[in-house]
């Protein structure tokens, strides 16, 4: 933007010189001359060929339409006099050229405006009373869905929640169009784990509260990441107590609301029950109330959200969908992680047991990051952490750490940069996306780590794969965080290629295709949109899509892709 802001600012000043320097001043019609005074006038000296058509080339574009000025003031150019009157001629030629470029900037403007709106998911997907829900014994508590290292999960439900829509189940012969479901997998029941039910459309997060004292104040500074993608009703507000829950809390950034990212949907405190399972799957968190050896305080936090049937890790147990529907999937990860960085959050526990599958009408799978416990959000540093010493914590999961993060040595001034770290994870789960082993999982010479393997030793990506996938996943699992895709350049790569066909041809390096492009699939999406189909993974990916344009990440997105499929030629 800065570039084409200097270009236009140099083209008025240029055409300025050109003008002083050629003519004296813009041109105005002139009397014609007498044919004999011009018959007798000398003939000007002949210019060189290519030098000729230039200056003429220019002063046509310009609007000097009297070649004699320009071939007279050439024999009185001086050294800067020549410099000023080239670069005017220069920008004058790259003139249209960068119209054409501010034409598709500004349309990506106008798209952007449109979208923005239409790609944030629903503030209350449930259908929660908004003074409702922010005590436990309002909800009615199931089976245990799952737990991890800080928390147990349940399903749940309550009279005031609007049923699950079972509109999103997988149906027989889903997702035919792309090829990822077939009938026998819905008939099987695909990814429909024995914990999920469609008459618990919730879930609830309880914390583990080993350290934080039993005091909401406390407990909710404590455990203020888990608070990060909280929706702005999430909180009691003067009915509990925080009191500004649209501002930062203890310092933390706050997420504003995006399809691929989990929304808390009620965060409160309250006392530890017994619910089942606790003394067996984990009675040494429990109070001393509950269990004599318990090491946990009496309160804690509890999260609500929707609950989603399965798991990215359940998923590819159980079904393994074809490239186009894989690269669908790779995309909804990777506008996940865009929106983390644009807001200064790194999530820093990428995996597949922390990403969320829920499906559309057609059975299709649509991605969302969750598990946020991990997470660097802080509203002063941002994505900059500084490593002082071995006890920063530097994030979960060490297998998928970043090679800048892993490789890290504490010190004055040491800072960690998470910019491109969420980015590198997400390459590393490309490979289970399209049906290979993680390189770096696992014991052995086969298992990569991140600390020390080296480019050339990641294993071929699958052959099924498209050519830009491979090209895209090489390029963010570079070691130097420097030679990483952006995830916003990565995303619109595989946004042209699953629907940028016709604009791709290495030959058409115009905007003007991209223009019409960009125009038809805006109107293509409205127009789902207002049919009702626009909780289709497809129409989903594309609002995404058209609410971050932006024309430099997006002509950046469009060259590197013209460039691999011509070196595959």
């Amino acid at each position: 933007m800065a570039l084409r802001q200097a270009l236009g600012r140099g083209l008025q000043l240029g055409r300025g010189l050109l003008w002083r320097w050629l003519g004296g001043g813009p041109p105005a019609a002139a009397a014609p001359r007498p044919a004999l005074a011009a018959a007798l006038r000398p003939a000007p000296p002949p210019l060189q060929p290519r030098s000729g058509f230039f200056l003429r080339e220019a002063a046509a574009r310009l609007g000097l339409r009297a070649p004699g000025l320009l071939l007279r003031s050439r024999r009185h150019w001086g050294g800067p006099r020549r410099l000023g009157v080239a670069l005017s001629l220069g920008l004058a030629l790259l003139e249209p050229a960068l119209a054409e470029r501010r034409q598709v900037a500004e349309a990506c403007q106008d798209i952007q405006t449109i979208f923005i709106p239409r790609n944030k998911p629903q503030k209350n997907p449930l259908g929660l009373f908004r003074q409702r829900g922010f005590n436990l014994e309002e909800y009615s508590i199931g089976q245990s869905i799952g737990k991890g290292c800080s928390a147990a999960v349940y399903e749940a439900s309550t009279p005031f929640a609007a049923g699950y829509e079972t509109g999103t189940e997988p149906r027989a012969g889903g997702c035919s169009r792309d090829g990822g479901l077939d009938g026998q997998a819905a008939e099987e029941g695909l990814c429909h784990t024995a914990s999920w039910r469609a008459s618990f459309p919730l879930a609830i997060k309880m914390m583990w509260n080993i350290s934080a004292g039993s005091s909401s104040e406390a407990i909710l500074r404590t455990m203020s990441q888990e608070l990060v993608p909280a929706s702005g009703s999430a909180f009691p507000g003067e009915f509990g107590t925080i009191s500004s829950p649209r501002k930062a809390i203890f310092g933390k950034t706050r997420l504003t609301p995006h399809p691929n990212i989990v929304q808390v949907i009620r965060a409160f405190t309250s006392r530890v029950p017994l619910l089942p399972g606790a003394t067996v799957d984990y009675p040494d968190v429990l109070p001393a109330t509950l269990n004599p050896s318990g090491i946990g305080h009496s309160c804690t936090l509890f999260l609500v959200m929707k609950n989603y049937p399965c798991t990215l890790r359940q998923y590819l147990c159980e079904r393994r969908p074809n490239a186009r529907l894989s690269t669908m999937m790779l995309l909804q990860l990777l506008e996940g992680v865009d929106h983390l960085v644009r807001h200064g959050v790194a999530h820093r526990d990428l995996k597949s047991d922390n990403i969320l599958v829920e499906f559309d009408s057609a059975g299709c799978p649509w991605l969302v990051i969750t598990d946020f416990g991990c997470c660097l959000a802080d509203a002063e540093i941002g994505l900059k952490l500084p490593f002082t010493s071995w006890y920063v914590d530097r994030g979960g999961n060490s297998c998928l750490m970043a090679p800048e993060v892993a490789t890290a040595v504490p010190g004055p001034g040491m800072v960690i940069d998470y910019t491109q770290a969420d980015t590198w994870a997400v390459g590393a789960l490309a490979y289970e996306i399209f049906g290979a082993s993680n390189p770096f999982y696992g014991q052995g010479a086969a298992a990569l780590e991140s600390r020390s393997y080296r480019e050339e030793d990641l294993p071929p990506f699958p052959c099924s794969a498209p050519l830009e996938v491979k090209e895209l996943v090489a390029r963010l699992l570079r070691r130097d965080p420097r030679k990483r895709l952006p995830p916003r350049v990565a995303a619109n790569i595989l946004h042209l290629s699953l629907w940028g066909e016709n604009i791709l041809d290495p030959k058409n390096r115009r905007p003007d295709p991209m223009t019409g492009w960009l125009l038809h699939q805006s109107a293509v999406t409205l127009l789902m949109d207002r049919l009702g189909d626009g909780s289709r993974v497809e129409t989903k990916l594309k609002r995404c899509f058209l609410a971050n344009l932006e024309y430099d990440d997006l002509w950046e997105a469009a060259a590197l892709l013209r460039s691999w499929r011509s070196a595959a030629l």
